[in-house]
């Protein structure tokens, strides 16, 4: 996953604003964890309208308070912010473990061509491998909040820390009876890699209903 970010500076949104610069702090970051692709912009009102809903999934997953491990997941935000200070603005309130992209990073407009992300909010789920889990689970985390991540863990088979899974058995038993629904709901093509469909994955959000995706500018 790290890959993606390779020859690339990250971000943490904290007070001192630690750069990720060199590929073993970035694979201790993004590696073995699902990684939330995070496409918003100060001047959208329905992006400010998302990312407190966005920053309550994001906390109740990975904050000490809620859970007594951090679940499995990085988020990186690429701002489609037309200015430096509205990024800045907009990151103000948002988690100390989000990541993002410096602003003069031309990285931010690629990704969004790379994921074929046309309105914004959006959230695109990867698979530790880097493929596409759902090309925009924003719909997704508004409805089903935190009970998102156990589907996409099961969906991705991220490794659990605390476990490694048997390497003899050529078909290990399914570890729930719901994940091969699981598996086959958030299905890609490994053939195809980069190319990918607004109607896949969890859902793109419905412009017309409540808290609607706006055009990407």
């Amino acid at each position: 996953m790290a890959s993606l970010f390779s020859g690339r500076v990250l971000i943490q949104n904290n007070s001192d604003q630690d750069e990720l610069d060199t590929e073993v702090e970035l694979s201790r970051r993004l590696d073995n964890r699902l990684v939330l692709l995070f496409f918003g912009a100060g001047s959208c009102p329905q992006c400010q309208a998302f990312a407190p809903v966005l920053r309550d999934f994001f906390i109740r997953l990975t904050d000490e308070f809620y859970v007594l491990r951090a679940a499995q997941i990085a988020l990186v935000y690429v701002s489609q912010d037309t200015t430096e200070e509205q990024q800045d603005l907009f990151l103000r309130d948002m988690p100390k473990k989000w990541l993002f992209l410096p602003f003069e990073d031309d990285l931010r407009r690629d990704l969004g061509r790379q994921f074929s992300v046309d309105q914004l909010p959006a959230v695109v789920v990867l698979k530790p491998s880097g493929d596409v889990l759902t090309c925009d689970a924003a719909d997704e985390i508004r409805r089903l909040g935190p009970a998102c991540f156990a589907n996409w863990q099961e969906a991705a088979e991220v490794l659990d820390r605390s476990f490694l899974q048997p390497e003899d058995l050529d078909d290990p038993a399914p570890r729930s009876l719901t994940e091969p629904l699981r598996r086959r709901k958030y299905r890609v093509d490994w053939g195809v890699r980069g190319a990918h469909s607004r109607g896949g994955g969890g859902g793109g959000s419905d412009p017309g209903a409540e808290g609607g995706a706006g055009e990407l500018f």
